[in-house]
């Protein structure tokens, strides 16, 4: 090779240089809105199961809430991928601490307050974890609650949502919210917002879960079905009255 010259080695090392690091410029596989309640004994959480390739429904078997060690639920609505490396990040967390063995594990705040920290460094980075996330759970008998956006935005409170949820669910629970809600009523809760989320909500399917934490530990429930009516007048011509529709 003559002196000067660039082998294709060195080309292929240049262009990667060129077209430098890679980003998510936007999601691909979804999960819609997930909502949480808290309730006299813990809190509640509810999501569907689907999962959209864009706005096709391509998947309908998708657990997006899962215990997170002794105290915790996280729900998860956003990139189903980007979840499921949250997942890895937490077991690894949840491992690192248990091999203290020193009789305390990390409660919900904890946990509340490490993904913060998550959500906003990946922020900084421009390259975000693309989901928005509901925390709840039960530690020493004190009940918690919070949500943490994509970029790190994050608070506490009585009951949350996540997406659609948080502009159509959210006055619901806002109006039928007390503090001495037994299970049942708060399920009932839930389920009215739901229902609301799949009449409204493309991305939402007739598939649930709904998981409860309390002291006594988590139950996840088995998918189920909400009965539906679409007999309504405003279903039957959506655009009737609508200035400039097609």
């Amino acid at each position: 090779m003559e002196w000067g010259a660039v082998s294709s080695e060195g080309k292929e090392v240049s262009t990667i240089l060129e077209s430098g690091s890679q980003r998510t410029l936007s999601p691909y596989v979804t999960g819609t809105s997930v909502l949480g309640l808290k309730y006299k004994d813990g809190v509640v959480m509810a999501a569907d199961m689907g999962g959209s390739y864009g706005s096709t429904l391509r998947y309908k078997s998708v657990e997006r809430i899962k215990p997170i060690g002794k105290h915790t639920l996280l729900g998860a609505s956003g990139e189903i991928s980007d979840f499921q490396e949250i997942l890895r990040y937490l077991d690894e967390l949840i491992i690192y601490d248990h091999m203290w063995d020193d009789g305390n594990s990390l409660g919900p705040k904890e946990v509340h307050n490490y993904l913060n920290r998550v959500m906003y460094n990946r922020r900084n980075k421009f390259n975000p974890l693309w989901n928005s996330l509901v925390v709840g759970g039960v530690k020493n008998g004190q009940k918690y609650l919070g949500m943490v956006g994509m970029i790190g935005t994050h608070y506490e409170d009585n009951h949350v949502a996540t997406g659609f949820g948080n502009h159509l669910a959210r006055p619901i629970m806002r109006a039928e919210w007390r503090e001495d809600l037994t299970f049942e009523e708060a399920v009932k809760i839930l389920e009215k917002c739901l229902l609301v989320l799949l009449y409204r909500d493309r991305s939402a399917i007739n598939k649930f879960q709904i998981s409860k934490i309390t002291d006594e530990g988590v139950t996840i429930s088995e998918p189920y079905a909400l009965k539906t009516f679409w007999g309504f007048s405003a279903f039957q011509n959506p655009t009737k009255g609508a200035e400039g529709s097609w």
